[in-house]
């Protein structure tokens, strides 16, 4: 009897441990539940993307507009023809929030100093001069055009470093609307193709050597894939010179983005009286501090070399989600009416950088 009294004093303890346990437990499932239908909306429009941007490939022989861009178009589309209830909303604000951050932290991994000794000190420190000079001078020009603070700051870091990679990075740092993120990726995007096109004429016309047009290309186009599009036509030295500057400028990323997070947390909690107070959790986001140390680790041979791949691939795949998440969060008429401002402020800001590029070339004597 008395074996038979533990064995049941034993099994109903063990209920309650588990009922306690699944009680506990149930705000945390109901959250992760609440989660799912946006989730699943943002990664079917992210497969719709990924599909498009393949299918350009198949019948262009490259696909002109990313995945990522096709992505924010995709799902505004969606929005416009379909105003989703409130069910939806807590997966894509997700979408659109954690999983940006987390793409950001992952793509320290595909950042390694190694270009920076490759680069040589002259035309590194140029480099370097040249994305702060552009990122002042697009930031004032654009705020002389009207636009916000944040839309301006956009602006200003995707046009000096590498377009829609920089515009999401930078986005979650300095709290941007995803009205902002939409106007600033969708006006970049259509310019990043234009120069693709048209920067090769300059060629014969300001009568650039290979090595210069490298230079002049790694400094202008967004990014790596499109300076290959844009220097394959001029030769193999303007291609190696071309991807060699275009590496360094990406690296410029880091250092923006952690000053712009610092000067983004000072500006939100006004100014302290003494910068030690500050802790550097609350100065720098998580992911930030994962971004540098991922790119701090990979630049001392610390990773996997077996891991870069799939890390930079998970890194791709949810800046994708995320900006399928902004872009069904977006209304298209508000981005129409900030068309035209956005429009002037990207290309002029593209326009100066052109000139201080060809400035710096002009400069070292390359």
């Amino acid at each position: 009897m008395a074996s038979s009294q533990l064995v049941q004093s034993f099994r109903s303890a063990r209920q309650d441990a588990l009922d306690a346990v699944m009680e506990a437990g149930a705000p945390l499932w109901a959250g992760v539940a609440r989660l799912v239908p946006g989730l699943v909306l943002a990664t079917a429009v992210t497969l719709a993307a990924i599909g498009l941007q393949t299918a350009e490939a198949y019948v262009f022989g490259r696909a002109w507009l990313e995945s990522l861009v096709l992505a924010i178009l995709i799902g505004a589309v969606v929005r416009t023809a379909w105003l989703f209830g409130p069910r939806w909303a807590p997966g894509v604000a997700f979408s659109a929030k954690t999983l940006l951050e987390v793409a950001v932290f992952l793509l320290g991994a595909s950042v390694s100093t190694r270009a920076l000794a490759a680069a040589g000190p002259a035309l590194l420190v140029g480099i370097a001069v040249v994305v702060v000079m552009a990122i002042g001078a697009s930031y004032g020009m654009a705020r002389l055009l009207g636009l916000q603070h944040r839309m301006a700051v956009l602006v200003a870091c995707g046009n000096s470093i590498c377009g829609n990679s920089a515009i999401a990075a930078v986005a979650p740092v300095i709290g941007a609307t995803a009205k902002d993120i939409v106007a600033s990726i969708a006006f970049t995007a259509v310019l990043g193709v234009v120069v693709v096109l048209c920067l090769p004429l300059l060629v014969p016309v300001l009568h650039l050597s290979g090595l210069q047009y490298g230079v002049l290309a790694g400094l202008t186009v967004y990014a790596v894939p499109q300076v290959l599009a844009a220097t394959a036509p001029i030769g193999a030295l303007s291609v190696q010179i071309g991807t060699l500057v275009k590496l360094v400028r990406v690296l410029m990323l880091g250092p923006v983005v952690l000053a712009l997070s610092i000067a983004a947390t000072r500006r939100r909690h006004g100014e302290q009286t003494g910068a030690a107070k500050l802790k550097l959790g609350r100065l720098v986001p998580w992911f930030i501090l994962g971004f540098l140390g991922l790119a701090a680790l990979r630049s001392l041979d610390l990773l996997p070399h077996a891991a870069l791949g799939p890390v930079g691939t998970a890194a791709s795949l949810l800046t994708v989600v995320s900006m399928a998440a902004l872009g069904l969060g977006v209304d298209v008429r508000v981005v129409a009416r900030a068309g035209a401002r956005v429009t002037a402020a990207v290309t002029l800001s593209l326009v100066v950088l052109g000139c201080i590029s060809l400035g710096l070339i002009r400069l070292l004597g390359v």
